[in-house]
């Protein structure tokens, strides 16, 4: 419990660099389910295999940039490194891989459950929760071994932003940016305070990315929309607080600014990251391949909607969901 809680709170200590940064901005205009929940950053893949290939695909990129395409993402009728991945050839069928004998393949991996023939909303979330876990798993791994440059498996301040030097550490300059204020985020996510960050830390702080403060100002411009997205998503609608009945909730100790301890009710809305994305992107599918609307998916169901599970990023002719979502779900 008391991991769990210290992990929490470094979770919502990293938000708010992300909605401080010029990067994040209010009002842009998101497709698809990114775009109703306000959030847009790649979907888990579905697919195992498709993973295993876009990895593949990606480091041959690294390898030899000139030649390789300026892609990451897998093409499904290029098969010219099938083979390097173990099983993968059997599913290609002229050289494009054949996701309908995938679908039967992969149906009853999920169907488990209990093992009725349908899957369900759970079974679904908890095979997109493992396959966002194994993704994060290789994306901290790949961080990781660029960046530990002494190769002992953690990662000191040095390694994590070695643009700073001895002399900056000591001014411990406090201004956003600066060394100390870099060097106290890191410290924060120094759960066991070893002076580095192990995997997990790392990995915590990769789907996690957020520290600071929040004024009222900075709160409406970054902050509320998102929380009110998801609190619509899952309210079916209901009545939202204000965002001035929000801030007011949340500053327990009224001083107008949110601190981490203060931002731990609204985390999740706030910052999801992969592994909490995963239900969202559950309700996506169920609701476009729910043919007789019970809620669960039967393997013709999915064969009908296959495409939209490799669909793995929504692309801009996506419409936005009906107002009738939320019974779905």
């Amino acid at each position: 419990m008391a991991n769990a809680v210290v992990y929490a709170l470094i979770a919502t200590a990293f938000f708010i660099i992300m909605v401080l940064s010029p990067s994040r901005q209010h009002g842009r205009d998101h497709r698809g389910l990114n775009r109703r929940l306000g959030y847009e950053f790649r979907i888990t893949n579905f697919d195992p295999l498709v993973s295993k290939l876009e990895r593949l695909a990606e480091n041959r990129r690294q390898e030899d940039p000139i030649n390789s395409s300026s892609s990451t993402s897998f093409n499904f009728e290029n098969s010219s490194f099938v083979d390097e991945v173990d099983d993968a050839y059997e599913y290609f069928s002229e050289g494009k891989l054949n996701t309908t004998l995938r679908l039967y393949i992969l149906f009853p991996l999920i169907d488990k459950a209990p093992t009725d023939g349908v899957v369900s909303f759970k079974e679904l979330e908890a095979w997109f929760e493992h396959q966002a876990h194994q993704r994060l798993n290789y994306t901290t791994q790949k961080e990781m071994a660029s960046r530990d440059k002494d190769v002992d498996g953690a990662i000191a301040f040095n390694e994590y932003l070695p643009q700073f030097f001895k002399e900056d550490i000591e001014k411990n300059g406090m201004g956003h940016g600066e060394a100390g204020w870099w060097k106290e985020q890191f410290d924060n996510a120094d759960i066991d305070q070893s002076g580095s960050l192990s995997f997990d830390e790392f990995k915590e702080r990769m789907d996690n990315d957020c520290d600071g403060k929040l004024n009222f100002e900075e709160f409406l411009d970054h902050a509320y929309d998102i929380y009110k997205n998801y609190a619509d998503f899952e309210s079916h609608g209901a009545d939202v607080p204000t965002a001035e009945e929000k801030f007011a909730e949340l500053d327990v100790n009224k001083d107008k600014l949110l601190v981490v301890e203060e931002l731990k009710p609204i985390l999740g809305y706030l910052h999801p990251g992969e592994l909490t994305y995963a239900k969202y992107y559950t309700s996506y599918l169920i609701h476009e391949a729910d043919d007789n609307k019970d809620g669960n998916l039967s393997l013709d169901e999915m064969l009908n909607h296959e495409h939209i599970f490799y669909d793995t990023v929504f692309d801009e002719s996506k419409e936005d969901y009906d107002n009738d979502f939320h019974d779905e779900l």
